[in-house]
């Protein structure tokens, strides 16, 4: 008989245990009920990228059916009202559930802490529709300032104030002070009018990271960005007008909180114990609540570490509670014992705008440049375990040619976008070219002799070749030469002469390289490895011919267009620092970079392959079972 798990909520722990169970479904009869008020998962890291303009509500979401895509995961758009432990069900307003184990993975929720007027004139940022809202409310605020004579209320609309320094709150406000500046210059206001505050009780900013961190952070935002930062301030009350930081009262009609968290308030109809003013529900060691097949994870459950503190609402506790708890329940239905749940938290990483993060991971503090890598690698990361290829590119995407704020001059130029259908006619002659290139030189018998010496140059005879003209011998001009020492760079002219007449001349190109006094790399390599005997010789002989062919039916047919893009420049850079590169083929090396861009997606065999080898790589991923074709394995994702 099939054991129904039922999982409430489809943010990170949500989607971690489903997975998770998915893969042990079909062994253990698993029926999995998935259920969420929306229809697709949130990426909460990521909302202040959406509130301050740097991307679109697109690049946050993700829909649940493509996440669960290939699995047996049932996913249920509801959203459940109450609770009945006793008896194993949970209804919404229109249908119950039934479950014999149930995950409750419901997230968390901002905390107002009793603050007057704070829940009713403040915005928050803990949902799809707040970003939104933020976004929207803030260039409102822009319009309305470029329009409004009374100084002391266009004051009032040009100071936004973030309530919380820790990271929510100071990636908000980061965004802001990157935007805002977009935004003063397109409705004509002056930088200088714009006021950004955040505020904080405590006495620093990302009070949870090392105090060098702190710092580094602290003098960014105030000295790079503008903001002001008031510490040790606690806000005591809001109106519809501003607030008061301690007995200091700001006017402003953008005040947006991020300074606390509590449990979903679907945990206050629930009979569960629950742990502090945070509401969390309190489990044992293997995320169990006190009713043994329920089980709490992420932002909702008050596991307890080693020191027997709560671990904090984070993403990593999300991911590995969720896990633990799936892992427990296909124990439990195996009559195994539980394991202990235990969270291994690996660091942090706060971005304070596109240009600026601070982290620290495995208790180690990176530079900046480093910390912004780290971060858009963990996000893509966590993204290609729910799906595959498609979230990475879709995500960098998003973050690197389709962002909103204001854009370096190199920025400009490469998120300038092109239908790829136009770079078809350059593929297919590229192709074409390669193609001819390889089938001459089977024609000329480089699959039969060794001939690889000859074409790069070391056993030609200038003089030995014959025309109708009688022998001819060949000189080399220098037309421009760039010698940087390790680096140099020649275009010559090579002509062919005949007693003393030229018949024929062309210019060629050469690119030297890793030259260091007396030894150069390149003619290093060529004549001890490559050149080292005939059967070497051979071997890498017949290599050239199968990659010129293989890149010529690769670029004509459009399949895995890329990598053969990738082999064609390398083809061409070997020519260019081994032989030369004459001026009629000069045209191949740009042209095998731009076709780089996807010039197999539109008319060509990558239109099929790539979504195809997606689908196969998602359904072994998440079914943990290798099948090349199964239902739905050639749909392409939209």
């Amino acid at each position: 008989m099939k054991k129904r798990v039922v999982i409430i909520g489809a943010g990170y722990a949500g989607i971690e245990a489903a997975l998770t169970l998915n893969k042990a479904r079909r062994k253990n009869d698993l029926e999995i009920t998935l259920i969420d008020k929306n229809s697709y998962h949130t990426l909460l890291t990521e909302l202040h990228e959406v509130a301050g303009n740097r991307v679109s509500e697109e690049a946050v979401i993700i829909p649940l059916n493509r996440i669960f895509k290939f699995t047996g995961v049932n996913v249920v758009c509801d959203e459940i009202t109450s609770f009945d432990f006793e008896n194993n069900t949970v209804s919404s307003e229109t249908r119950q559930y039934s479950y014999d184990y149930l995950i409750l993975a419901m997230g968390s929720t901002p905390n107002f802490f009793d603050v007057p007027g704070l829940k009713e004139h403040t915005f928050t940022l803990w949902s799809l529709e707040d970003a939104i809202k933020i976004r929207e409310h803030i260039r409102k605020c822009f319009i309305m300032a470029s329009q409004e004579k009374d100084e002391d209320k266009r004051r009032q609309l040009l100071t936004f104030t973030v309530g919380g320094a820790g990271y929510t709150g100071v990636e908000m406000i980061g965004e802001l002070a990157h935007w805002s500046k977009d935004l003063a210059r397109e409705y004509g206001i002056d930088r200088k009018e714009v006021r950004l505050i955040i505020v904080d009780m405590l006495p620093r900013i990302l009070s949870t990271l090392d105090e060098k961190n702190s710092r580094i952070a602290h003098r960014y935002m105030e000295k790079k960005l503008g903001i002001e930062i008031m510490l040790n301030t606690p806000i005591k009350e809001v109106t519809a007008e501003g607030f008061y930081a301690g007995d200091v009262f700001v006017k402003t009609k953008t005040l947006i909180w991020a300074a606390g968290v509590r449990a979903s308030r679907d945990v206050d109809k629930m009979d569960i114990e629950k742990a502090g003013r945070t509401k969390r529900l309190t489990v044992d060691q293997y995320c169990r609540t006190q009713y043994e097949n329920v089980y709490a994870v992420g932002d909702i459950s008050a596991l307890l570490d080693s020191d027997g503190h709560p671990y904090p609402a984070m993403v990593e506790t999300a991911l590995q509670t969720a896990h633990g708890a799936a892992k427990n329940i296909i124990n439990s239905i195996n009559n195994r014992q539980p394991e202990k749940v235990e969270v291994k938290l690996h660091g942090t990483m706060v971005s304070v705008g596109n240009y600026f993060t601070v982290s620290e991971i495995m208790g180690r503090i990176l530079p900046v440049w480093l910390s912004m890598i780290m971060k858009y690698l963990v996000n893509a990361h966590y993204l290609w375990e729910i799906t595959g290829f498609w979230g990475v590119a879709r995500y960098f995407y998003h973050e690197v040619l389709e962002r909103r704020q204001r854009k370096l001059f190199l920025e400009k130029h490469w998120s300038t976008r092109i239908q790829t259908w136009w770079l078809t006619p350059l593929r297919v002659f590229l192709g074409i070219i390669w193609l001819i290139e390889g089938v001459n030189k089977v024609k000329e018998g480089w699959l039969i002799s060794p001939k690889l010496a000859s074409f790069l140059g070391y056993a030609t005879d200038t003089a030995s070749s014959a025309t109708s003209s009688g022998a001819f011998v060949t000189r080399l001009d220098d037309v421009f030469k760039l010698n940087l020492g390790i680096v140099n760079f020649l275009i010559g002219n090579e002509s062919r002469m005949v007693e003393g007449s030229v018949i024929s001349s062309q210019l060629f190109a050469k690119l030297d390289i890793l030259r260091i006094g007396n030894f150069n790399l390149v003619p290093w390599f060529l004549e001890n490895i490559v050149l080292a005997n005939d059967a070497v010789s051979m071997f890498f002989q017949v290599l050239v011919v199968i990659l010129e062919i293989g890149i010529g039916l690769m670029l004509i047919g459009g399949a895995f267009t890329f990598i053969g893009s990738v082999i064609s420049v390398g083809l061409m850079m070997m020519f260019l620092t081994s032989t030369g590169v004459y001026e009629k083929t000069w045209w191949m090396l740009p042209a095998s970079i731009a076709t780089m861009g996807g010039a197999g997606r539109a008319f060509g065999l990558d239109y099929y392959i790539v979504p195809y080898l997606n689908n196969v790589w998602e359904y072994f991923w998440k079914n943990r079972k290798l099948r090349l074709f199964f239902k739905g394995s050639l749909t392409r994702p939209e």
